[in-house]
């Protein structure tokens, strides 16, 4: 479904939604997705990955994976992200994800202000997520990833609260940073990490 004032030069059927989770954590990647639905397998319940339960998105993951005719998950590490900041590295992230569809993408909707600068046709959808069901597909599938990864770092990177906050500036999170310093997975470009 595209809500009626999404304006869309694109008729055909390879075209493809793609969302980022991730911009504002302290730790961890961020990671971004990129699907192609396909209208003869609908998908029931699509809506912005923060207004859906954890159970339901998780339900939801494979039914994305199973129905849709491409998917693909794109990312940028830390170092990318301190490297390039948080803005550049969603944009790679981006442009890694719709690069890997297959089939590939004929027009791409993009949730946000802006684009990347890169090869596809492409427009962006101010709170896409809740707009196009594409868009909402794809911050599922990046949203699901991306926490089942900080469940893992935090078995890896114990005593900061990971798998619970995700990574965000909650205050056991800066509360954790200020007793054990950053780990190696932590953003040293972002504030408060920078100032440790």
């Amino acid at each position: 479904m595209i809500l009626d004032d999404v304006a869309v030069p694109y008729e055909g059927l390879y075209l493809a939604g793609v969302d980022e989770v991730g911009r504002g954590p302290l730790a961890g990647p961020v990671v971004t997705a990129a699907v192609i639905l396909d209208p003869d397998h609908p998908v029931e319940g699509l809506r912005d990955s923060k207004k859906l339960s954890e159970r339901k998105r998780e339900a939801l993951f494979g039914v994305i994976q199973e129905r849709a005719l491409s998917w693909a998950l794109g990312r940028c590490e830390v170092a990318e992200i301190d490297e390039l900041n948080i803005h550049g590295a969603t944009m790679l992230a981006m442009e890694r994800a719709v690069a890997a569809l297959a089939p590939p993408a004929e027009y791409v909707l993009v949730d946000g202000h802006r684009c990347p600068d890169w090869q596809w046709p492409s427009s962006p959808v101010v709170k896409g997520d809740g707009r196009v069901d594409a868009i909402a597909a794809a911050s599922i599938l990046a949203k699901v990833t991306r926490d089942r990864e900080m469940v893992e770092l935090d078995q890896q990177y114990p005593g900061y609260g990971l798998a619970g906050h995700k990574g965000y500036p909650t205050k056991v999170h800066i509360e954790a940073l200020h007793a054990q310093g950053p780990s190696p997975v932590h953003r040293r470009s972002f504030s408060p990490v920078s100032k440790l």
